[in-house]
Formats: C-alpha cells, sequence, structure tokens
C-alpha cells in the first residue's frame, strides 16, 4: 500500500477518492489525521489552488500528497462559480445555500449549460519540481429543482443529458466511473503506469 496524504478534510470527497484508489494499492490519509491545516487558497484557477494545497501537505507531513482543486462553472454566469464553488455563499460554507445562489443567478438566463472541472495535482515532496497534473471536465446543465439524494455540493442540480439524471441521481459506482474527479484520476493513473 502506497500512503499518499490527501490535501482535504472533505470526507465525501475522501470517499469518492478512496473508492478510485483503492484498487490500486493507494492509501489516502486526509491530511486532518495527520494535523494539517486547510491550505491557503488564494488563486484564480484551480491548478494554482491544488498545487498549493498538495505542497503545504507534503511540507508538514513528508509525504507524498494528493490535491483536487475543483468547481463548478457555468457559462451564462462567466464561469462562476469556479474556483469560489465551496464558498460561493460565503462563510461557512453551505452546499445549500451555494446552490440557492446558483439559482438564483441564473434565474434570468436562458443557457443553462455548465461543466465541473477538477484539476489532480500529485506532488512526491514538498519541494517537486515536476509535479503530476490531471484535469478533467464533466459537462450538463443546471436544472430549476434539486433531484437525488446522492453525491455533494451542486449534484442535485447538474443535470447530465447522457444518463438523464442528475449527478445526485447516479449510482456512485457510475458517478466514479464518469465524473470529472474520475476523468483527471484517470489521466493520473495512466501517467502513474507509464512510469511519470
Amino acid at each position: 500500500m502506497t500512503r499518499l496524504v490527501l490535501a482535504s478534510n472533505n470526507a465525501k470527497k475522501l470517499k469518492e477518492l478512496d473508492a478510485i484508489l483503492a484498487p490500486l494499492g493507494w492509501q489516502l490519509i486526509p491530511q486532518g489525521e495527520l494535523g494539517v491545516p486547510e491550505a491557503e487558497e488564494p488563486h484564480v484557477t484551480f491548478v494554482e489552488n491544488a498545487l498549493a494545497k498538495a505542497r503545504h501537505a507534503a511540507r508538514l507531513t513528508g509525504l507524498p500528497a494528493l490535491a483536487d482543486d475543483s468547481g463548478l462553472c457555468v457559462a451564462a454566469l462567466g464561469g462562476a462559480p469556479g474556483v469560489q464553488s465551496a464558498r460561493y455563499a460565503g462563510e461557512p460554507k453551505s452546499d445549500a445555500r451555494n446552490n440557492e445562489k446558483l439559482l438564483a443567478a441564473l434565474a434570468p438566463h436562458a443557457d443553462r449549460s455548465a461543466h465541473f472541472v477538477s484539476v489532480i495535482v500529485f506532488v512526491r515532496h514538498a519541494d517537486d519540481p515536476q509535479p503530476l497534473i490531471a484535469e478533467g471536465e464533466w459537462h450538463g446543465e443546471i436544472v430549476a429543482d434539486a433531484r437525488g439524494g446522492g453525491g455533494f455540493g451542486y449534484d442535485p442540480l447538474f443535470f447530465v443529458p447522457e444518463f438523464g439524471q442528475t449527478a445526485a441521481e447516479l449510482d456512485a459506482a457510475v458517478k466514479n466511473a464518469v465524473s470529472h474527479r474520475a476523468q483527471a484520476l484517470q489521466s493520473l493513473v495512466a501517467r502513474f503506469a507509464r512510469g511519470a
């Protein structure tokens, strides 16, 4: 088992990532279990925030680190909420308030297209000069009413035409095979397989 520190304290994100990585022999340890506080995320891009989080966790633990920075980008809102997805409605973080704010912001717009983005960064150590960076996108549209009890975040509003369901209605195994995070992880795993 390869031990990696996950630069996140999000239990639902850990469960989703662990389901994908455990069969590969990777043991994810949430940073909170190792006493690592959350890193600052001052950047305007997913890749910069993911890199900052991975380096922070690796620096404080001495372990290789994996960080994911992800969010929802809505076309009619100029890409918002983007990197602010988790805190779109302010502090403290609240999925319900974020979803309410998103629906209110979208109310005057006909274009409901959106996509989730996930950027996953792996660093071997805090000063790794060549971090592995993988990205995934999952395209869909925002529905007017929340549907489904699975997933987290904006999943109940994110309709995936390919399946005719919201991300929150999808079976977890299906979501873990097709989501933005799954795509990014598959890309990262492929790079490991090539000896990157």
